[in-house]
């Protein structure tokens, strides 16, 4: 068989236009990314409106919300998206802002690289322009106090003028700092964790009902088909992640009863086991009980209720397991694993537990 013609080793990877043709398609998709979202910035800037895969409409202005549905397959436009996530991340805002930046600089350095100018000379000139605006704009910044609370209003309300809600800023700016404001320690603290305020959205009703709560919402609504109590004042909380029902063997077992006295027998047995269950954690002091959702079985059954109700406990079910940490940590009790390890020094406290009604839906407050 015969060999192909060898080329010359000074035509070898000569391929000149191969780079540049690459660099020009890079910056062509970024400049395309750039370019879409350029409409939806200032205060002139307009609303997207997305359908996403799952048929779910969104209407935005937030650069990092529109980038994330938007369907990029382009490896140089991804990293736009990357970008504007981690401006999002580290920020919070200038998502839009960023992206647009890097597309403006994008063209600046296509017409430098037409100019013959090395690519890499280019990049140092950017690090270079990059440090003396950021020494500008620290010289011109203004140090703010988190006890300044007039200008913390300000910012607020500046972060929501391009946004839907801004006729309601007057009401969401004062939300916004105050519950900032309420997690920190005004003198010493440098960061927030934006993981200790959660949001709970309803259908119905208008921004006008929007509250901030000091204490934990719940979605979850209290049981009270035993008539329990939907409202405790003082309230001793205990959040458990065992069930109140009768156990079940680890294996799928039948069990045959051929005698009605020992199907009295076991349904006496399984009353004083629940019974006993209930009378450890009234006895703890507890009136408010919090019950882990389980997949075993079920978390808490009708005569457990009853009992419950007849103590004066109230009782809300299915809380998530992903919720229980924060849970704890905001009512100030401890997971509690089994029912001797149940004690009051595992309790929270809160000065009110109560359920309420809006628009057809239920929350509790705590």
């Amino acid at each position: 068989m015969a060999n192909p013609p060898r080329q010359p080793r000074d035509q070898v990877f000569q391929d000149k236009e191969k780079p540049t043709s690459v660099r020009a398609s890079n910056i062509a998709a970024a400049k395309a990314i750039s370019n879409a979202i350029r409409t939806s910035l200032g205060p002139k800037g307009m609303d997207k409106m997305i359908k996403t895969a799952k048929g779910e409409v969104i209407i935005t202005n937030d650069g990092a919300t529109i980038l994330k549905h938007m369907s990029v397959l382009h490896p140089a436009a991804r990293m736009l998206v990357d970008v504007s996530a981690a401006q999002d991340v580290e920020a919070g805002d200038g998502t839009t802002t960023v992206v647009i930046l890097t597309g403006a600089l994008l063209s600046a350095a296509e017409k430098l690289l037409r100019r013959g100018i090395h690519p890499t000379t280019i990049a140092e000139a950017f690090q270079r322009a990059s440090a003396l605006g950021v020494e500008h704009l620290e010289s011109i910044s203004k140090k703010i106090e988190l006890s300044d609370r007039v200008s913390l209003l300000k910012v607020a309300s500046t972060s929501l003028n391009s946004k839907i809600v801004a006729q309601h800023s007057s009401l969401l700016a004062p939300m916004a700092v105050d519950a900032i404001t309420r997690l920190i320690d005004l003198k010493s603290s440098t960061n927030v964790d934006l993981n200790d305020i959660r949001l709970i959205k309803k259908v119905g009703g208008t921004i006008d009902d929007t509250e901030m709560i000091d204490g934990l919402v719940l979605t979850q609504p209290v049981m009270k088909n035993a008539g329990g109590p939907s409202r405790v004042e003082k309230a001793k909380i205990a959040l458990i992640q065992f069930q109140l029902s009768p156990p079940k063997p680890d294996m799928e077992n039948q069990i045959v009863v051929n005698d009605y006295r020992q199907m009295d027998k076991i349904l006496k047995e399984e009353r004083t086991y629940l019974l006993n269950l209930v009378k450890k954690i009234k006895k703890s002091g507890c009136n408010v009980l919090l019950i882990q959702k389980s997949i075993l079985r079920d978390a808490v059954n009708d005569l457990s209720l009853h009992f419950l109700a007849k103590l004066k406990i109230a009782v809300v079910k299915d809380i998530e397991r992903d919720e229980v940490e924060f849970v704890c940590k905001t009512l100030g009790c401890k997971p509690i694993a089994d029912i001797d390890s149940f004690s009051d020094d595992k309790l929270g406290n809160a000065d009110l537990f109560e359920e309420h009604s809006a628009d057809g839906s239920k929350i509790v407050k705590i």
